[in-house]
């Protein structure tokens, strides 16, 4: 289990004056395979609309924007030890410091792959290699 990858999607926003870094995961199927063409496994499209259905019901509290541009809403697959020993220190580190250079830094070092999550008009959703 501990080699099992996991796919989790962020999204870095301020609401109110103040971060926050909703996330949501999924651990990969044990037949996920070898990645193709640098595309994350299929299960990342409902990673991603999953957390942003989540992000899209906060704005009943109020205005929302996104704290990093094209970083702001990533895909990353990680270790499970990475998810449950690094990446909660990350998250707490960017509420804390909102130094987001530092986070994607960070995140990137711990993630064994990165995707910015993006959307053109009259596209479909897609899933960009992402490198800070």
């Amino acid at each position: 289990m501990a080699d099992t990858p996991y796919l989790v999607a962020l999204a870095l926003i301020e609401q109110g004056g103040a971060r926050a870094l909703p996330l949501g995961g999924r651990t990969l199927p044990v037949d996920a395979g070898e990645p193709i063409d640098d595309a994350p496994h299929a299960v990342a499209h409902e990673v991603a609309l999953e957390l942003l259905v989540r992000v899209w019901q906060r704005s009943d509290n109020g205005d929302l924007r996104r704290a990093a541009g094209e970083g702001s809403l990533l895909l990353v697959e990680l270790s499970m030890e990475r998810l449950n020993d690094d990446l909660p220190s990350l998250k707490a580190a960017w509420l804390e410091t909102g130094d987001t250079a530092a986070f994607h830094r960070n995140l990137q070092a711990i993630a064994a792959r990165t995707w910015s999550v993006g959307i053109a008009k009259f596209e479909p959703v897609t899933f960009k290699p992402w490198r800070v």
